[in-house]
């Protein structure tokens, strides 16, 4: 993982996360209310396979293939939130890949998105697009370069311990982020919570992953 606050943006920005989400649209039929489901469900499907099965660093163009259909499906449902979170994971886990400011434009991306889907959904995916937008507040180079900011950065990792205390990724991004802050105990304290919280079983695989990377910041 890359270190917090960047001063040199070419060694680039991290990170990946994950969520769930229920929209409900009752005016509306059901079909055209739930239209972004089927090619949504295919995007983190394919997202969950690169994470974990690719080695880091060889995931770009599979990721920038992502990251296109996830834009066009937020083109063709613009007041869904669920199409704007994944749009916003997609673009974070792409800017891992990348460098400079390339990895930039690609952090830039998903904070918007995200923001964009707070604003329809604030519970933000059951609190997944907070974590997203905290790592990325943590990791960001800080201005004029980039938007990195650390009280920013545990604001959105605060909001979403309120909706998902015992999440494996809320527990275990928060946890690097108070390592890198030098708040070692209470780094320790939620990288137990992360081992000892409970994979969601749409995203079994990639919380597994975090499970097992939150046992060495013990």
């Amino acid at each position: 993982m890359f270190r917090r606050r960047l001063l040199d943006t070419a060694k680039g920005l991290s990170l990946s996360l994950s969520l769930g989400l229920g929209l409900g649209l009752a005016t509306l039929p059901l079909a055209a209310a739930h239209a972004w489901e089927a090619p949504m469900e295919g995007i983190k499907n394919h997202w969950e396979r690169l994470i974990t099965e690719q080695e880091e660093g060889q995931r770009s163009s599979g990721l920038r293939s992502l990251a296109g259909q996830a834009e066009r499906l937020v083109a063709e449902h613009p007041g869904e939130a669920m199409p704007l979170v994944w749009q916003g994971i997609i673009e974070a886990s792409y800017a891992r890949e990348r460098s400079g400011l390339g990895a930039l434009s690609s952090a830039r991306s998903a904070r918007d998105a995200l923001e964009r889907a707070i604003e329809l959904d604030s519970e933000g995916a059951n609190g997944s697009a907070y974590v997203t937008l905290g790592a990325l507040y943590d990791r960001a180079p800080g201005r004029p370069v980039g938007f990195g900011n650390s009280d920013t950065a545990e604001r959105m990792f605060q909001r979403a311990l309120e909706i998902r205390p015992e999440g494996i990724d809320v527990n275990f991004y928060y946890a690097t982020f108070l390592k890198d802050e030098g708040r070692t105990d209470e780094a320790r304290e939620h990288a137990r919570r992360a081992v000892e919280g409970e994979a969601r079983p749409d995203r079994e695989s990639s919380d597994e992953a975090l499970r097992e990377e939150a046992r060495e910041l013990f």
